[in-house]
């Protein structure tokens, strides 16, 4: 959808952005706990750009992810990936999983799509398909953060098959939050400068 955004358009929305308070894990009425979670991914480092098969310029496949164990007590996992720098009101869902099994600790490649998740509910994304989302920012827009947050849950509410943003986000809130792993990816679609115009003369100089 955004790689046909014209470039002029997607820097002058280069602003525009949801924001980071809006994501979940920022979300005040979600217990912050004290207990963290490492999560990683063996296809890119904390902070560090998502190879291109992650995206749409690419396969579009979801990307492998790996995380230790959860605390005791814990019933269940969530998976909820956002972008907080999409030109939008909130941050778009590129994926949700929901019910991970607490003695799960990865997704293999691709394994948003292949179903290939154990008994894990795939949410539907801001596109209201189920499954991953690839990175598709705007050409020009700038550096996007893709936040994957992993939720170890000590209670275990039956959500729909396919549930949504505000039923997930509803759940997290009324759920108590052992402990929380976060990875940020990015991506972009940066413009080259225009060749006409880098050897341009400067007039009136």
């Amino acid at each position: 959808m955004f790689e046909h955004v014209p470039a002029w358009l997607g820097s002058a929305l280069r602003n525009v952005r949801a924001g980071h308070a809006g994501l979940m894990i920022a979300d005040p009425e979600i217990a912050a706990p004290d207990a963290r979670l490492d999560l990683w991914s063996p296809a890119f480092g904390a902070g560090g750009r998502l190879p291109d098969r992650f995206t749409a310029d690419g396969a579009g496949v979801s990307p492998p992810l790996i995380w230790d164990a959860p605390p005791a007590g814990t019933q269940m996992l969530a998976l909820v990936v956002e972008d907080p720098d999409a030109p939008a009101p909130n941050p778009l869902i590129h994926a949700i999983l929901w019910g991970i099994e607490p003695a799960q600790h990865s997704l293999a490649e691709g394994a948003l799509a292949d179903g290939d998740v154990g008994s894990a509910a795939i949410g539907r994304n801001s596109y209201l398909a189920s499954g991953w989302l690839p990175p598709d920012p705007p050409t020009g827009h700038g550096e996007h953060d893709y936040v994957f947050q992993l939720y170890a849950l000590g209670g275990a509410p039956n959500l729909d098959a396919h549930p949504g943003r505000g039923v997930v986000l509803d759940a997290l809130r009324a759920t108590p939050v052992l402990a929380v792993g976060v990875l940020v990816g990015t991506y972009s679609r940066d413009v080259a400068p225009s060749a006409d115009l880098a050897g341009a003369p400067v007039v009136g100089g």
